[in-house]
């Protein structure tokens, strides 16, 4: 079964974040997602596409060569950041081609967050224009209205963020989503029960999968990192006192608690783990 067929049947999902290199040799990559104990426990990695805006090789590059030499399922990211209208459309035929057919459809980080910024941000559109483009596409349409002569196969999801600070703003952008024909949706890390509590009540019209996001802590510093540079990620206090003075076994076990409170939920398709490109942490993270 593939992921599509996975979430249909309400088998519960595990996805893993995965950072292209900025090289051409993928042997430590590889060599990671293929062991025995990575592949018993991941359905699929998602493959960021230039993450914070620094650069990486191709997500829809690695994707494909993940699929072929590995067999391991792809869901490769593409930004409005970086390609006007013809090139994401162009892009996307390409991906379709070589087969890749899982995607998550970003705006994307700003150039200046990255190593060059006097790069030009393009976005043509935004995550919602870009799931309406990829939509047109599988109904056999460019963007434009014309007719191609075959049509894409996208499986199409989407981010959201349900400890955002403007929750309704945030969940009025994810049922925009969800209209322009999202099909799953993977969230940003989420550290309180909670939280996920009143966002899952909050989403029961959209029914489309949910996948969680699971970062584990490694650090009390990577708390005060968090805090400093992604606020809108919320870690509850209890948290935050569990890994004073303690490193990432302590964070594994935070994680591992809250996995088995949310399996709980019928609502929820499965988990999506940042394991900041730590992947013997997804490993003892699910053992």
């Amino acid at each position: 079964m593939n992921l599509r067929e996975k979430l249909a049947a309400k088998k519960f999902v595990v996805t893993v974040e995965l950072d292209p290199p900025k090289t051409l040799n993928l042997d430590k990559i590889l060599r990671e997602i293929n062991s025995a104990n990575f592949r018993k426990v991941v359905d699929a990695v998602n493959v960021t596409d230039c993450p914070l805006a620094k650069l990486r090789m191709s997500p829809i590059a690695l994707s494909h060569i993940i699929q072929e030499k590995i067999g391991l399922e792809s869901i490769f990211h593409i930004t409005c950041r970086d390609r006007n209208l013809l090139g994401l459309q162009a892009e996307l035929l390409g991906a379709s081609a070589l087969g890749v057919k899982n995607i998550l459809a970003l705006t994307g980080d700003p150039p200046e967050m990255g190593d060059y910024t006097k790069a030009t941000g393009v976005y043509d559109l935004d995550s919602v224009g870009l799931v309406k483009m990829v939509n047109k596409l599988n109904n056999g349409y460019e963007y434009k209205g014309e007719e191609l002569k075959s049509r894409t196969d996208f499986f199409i999801g989407v981010a959201v963020n349900p400890s955002a600070q403007d929750l309704k703003k945030e969940i009025k952008r994810f049922e925009e989503k969800v209209s322009a024909g999202a099909n799953f949706v993977q969230t940003q890390p989420i550290y309180d029960i909670e939280i996920l509590e009143r966002f899952l009540e909050f989403t029961a019209h959209l029914n489309i999968p949910k996948i969680i996001g699971i970062m584990p802590l490694k650090s009390y510093k990577m708390i005060e990192y968090l805090n400093n540079n992604l606020p809108e990620i919320f870690i509850p206090s209890v948290v935050k006192e569990r890994m004073i003075g303690k490193d990432i076994g302590e964070g594994i076990k935070i994680s591992q608690e809250f996995i088995d409170k949310i399996r709980k939920f019928k609502e929820v398709a499965g988990i999506h783990i940042f394991p900041l490109r730590d992947m013997d942490l997804v490993c003892r993270l699910l053992n």
